[in-house]
């Protein structure tokens, strides 16, 4: 067993297939096959179901590939920690963060840390919801995640960094009356969502609930970064972080802030244990937001 076999299974499972884990790492499909051919016989385990043209891990495969990424990143820290006593910050971070958050603070954050580290690599996934944040960093295939730390984070380090008020954003026009739109104005009006299970769906449906009313959802999307764009465009109202929300009323939109008022707990979640070198530089930078 070597540190190729193991990079070539994590690549496997992180990109779906031989020939795009091929392509990731930079190696010809069929030595990538054989390197994880000979892993296996060596195991003596099957790590993936081969159907076709697709791969499944199996359930040996997921143990095995999730102590491979604690070995990668151990390796990762020996190197980092070997450039660091040097004076030169290098290594991998690979973040997962709620969509919303990849805007803000996310997008500001990894801006700050770059310009302090240059040599540090950072990979950011955005996954569909909290639980989805919590797995990956349970597995190990991402190191630290953004998340909502209202719910979840079971079994992880939770490192609370500040509440963010979600705000009411309309359409351009929207006749409001001055001051916080209640659960029962908001209730009422056509509303953009995103699906069950996400962040800003919880306190939407906290929301409508203290009106006591059904929801009205009229348009129900994945894709945050479009929610701003059917709002400007009239295809109904919506709830946004402060600083999208401000974004949009710029460009138009009328925003009130909701009252009782709406905030959710953000920070970052990691696993027990020693953190790289990047990860807890990215933690102590952290802490000095807001």
């Amino acid at each position: 067993m070597d540190l190729r076999q193991l990079e070539y299974i994590v690549a496997v499972a992180d990109h779906g297939g031989f020939t795009r884990a091929a392509a990731a790492v930079h190696v010809a499909q069929p030595s990538l096959s054989y390197g994880i051919r000979t892993l296996e016989t060596e195991l003596g385990v099957e790590l993936f179901a081969r159907l076709g043209r697709s791969v499944q891990v199996t359930s040996a495969g997921e143990l095995v590939i999730d102590a491979a990424r604690r070995v990668l990143r151990d390796m990762a820290d020996v190197s980092a920690a070997a450039s660091a006593s040097s004076g030169v910050q290098v290594g991998q971070l690979e973040i997962v963060a709620l969509p919303t958050l990849a805007v803000d603070p996310l997008a500001g954050l990894v801006g700050r840390f770059r310009t302090r580290y240059p040599g540090v690599t950072i990979r950011v996934r955005e996954p569909e919801d909290a639980a989805d944040i919590d797995r990956q960093v349970a597995s190990g295939k991402a190191e630290l995640g953004l998340t909502d730390l209202t719910t979840g984070g079971g079994g992880l380090v939770r490192v609370a960094l500040f509440r963010q008020e979600v705000l009411a954003v309309c359409p351009p026009g929207t006749d409001l009356p001055d001051g916080p739109v209640t659960p029962a104005a908001f209730a009422a009006m056509p509303v953009i969502a995103t699906p069950v299970g996400t962040s800003t769906r919880r306190l939407l449906d906290q929301l409508i609930a203290r009106s006591g009313a059904q929801p009205n959802i009229v348009v129900e999307i994945n894709q945050r970064e479009a929610i701003m764009p059917l709002v400007l465009a009239g295809a109904g109202s919506s709830l946004l972080p402060t600083t999208l929300a401000n974004e949009a009323a710029a460009r138009g939109a009328v925003v009130r802030s909701v009252r009782p008022t709406l905030t959710r707990r953000l920070g970052l979640l990691h696993r027990p244990g020693r953190l790289s070198p990047a990860a807890a530089a990215m933690i102590v930078l952290a802490r000095t937001l807001r």
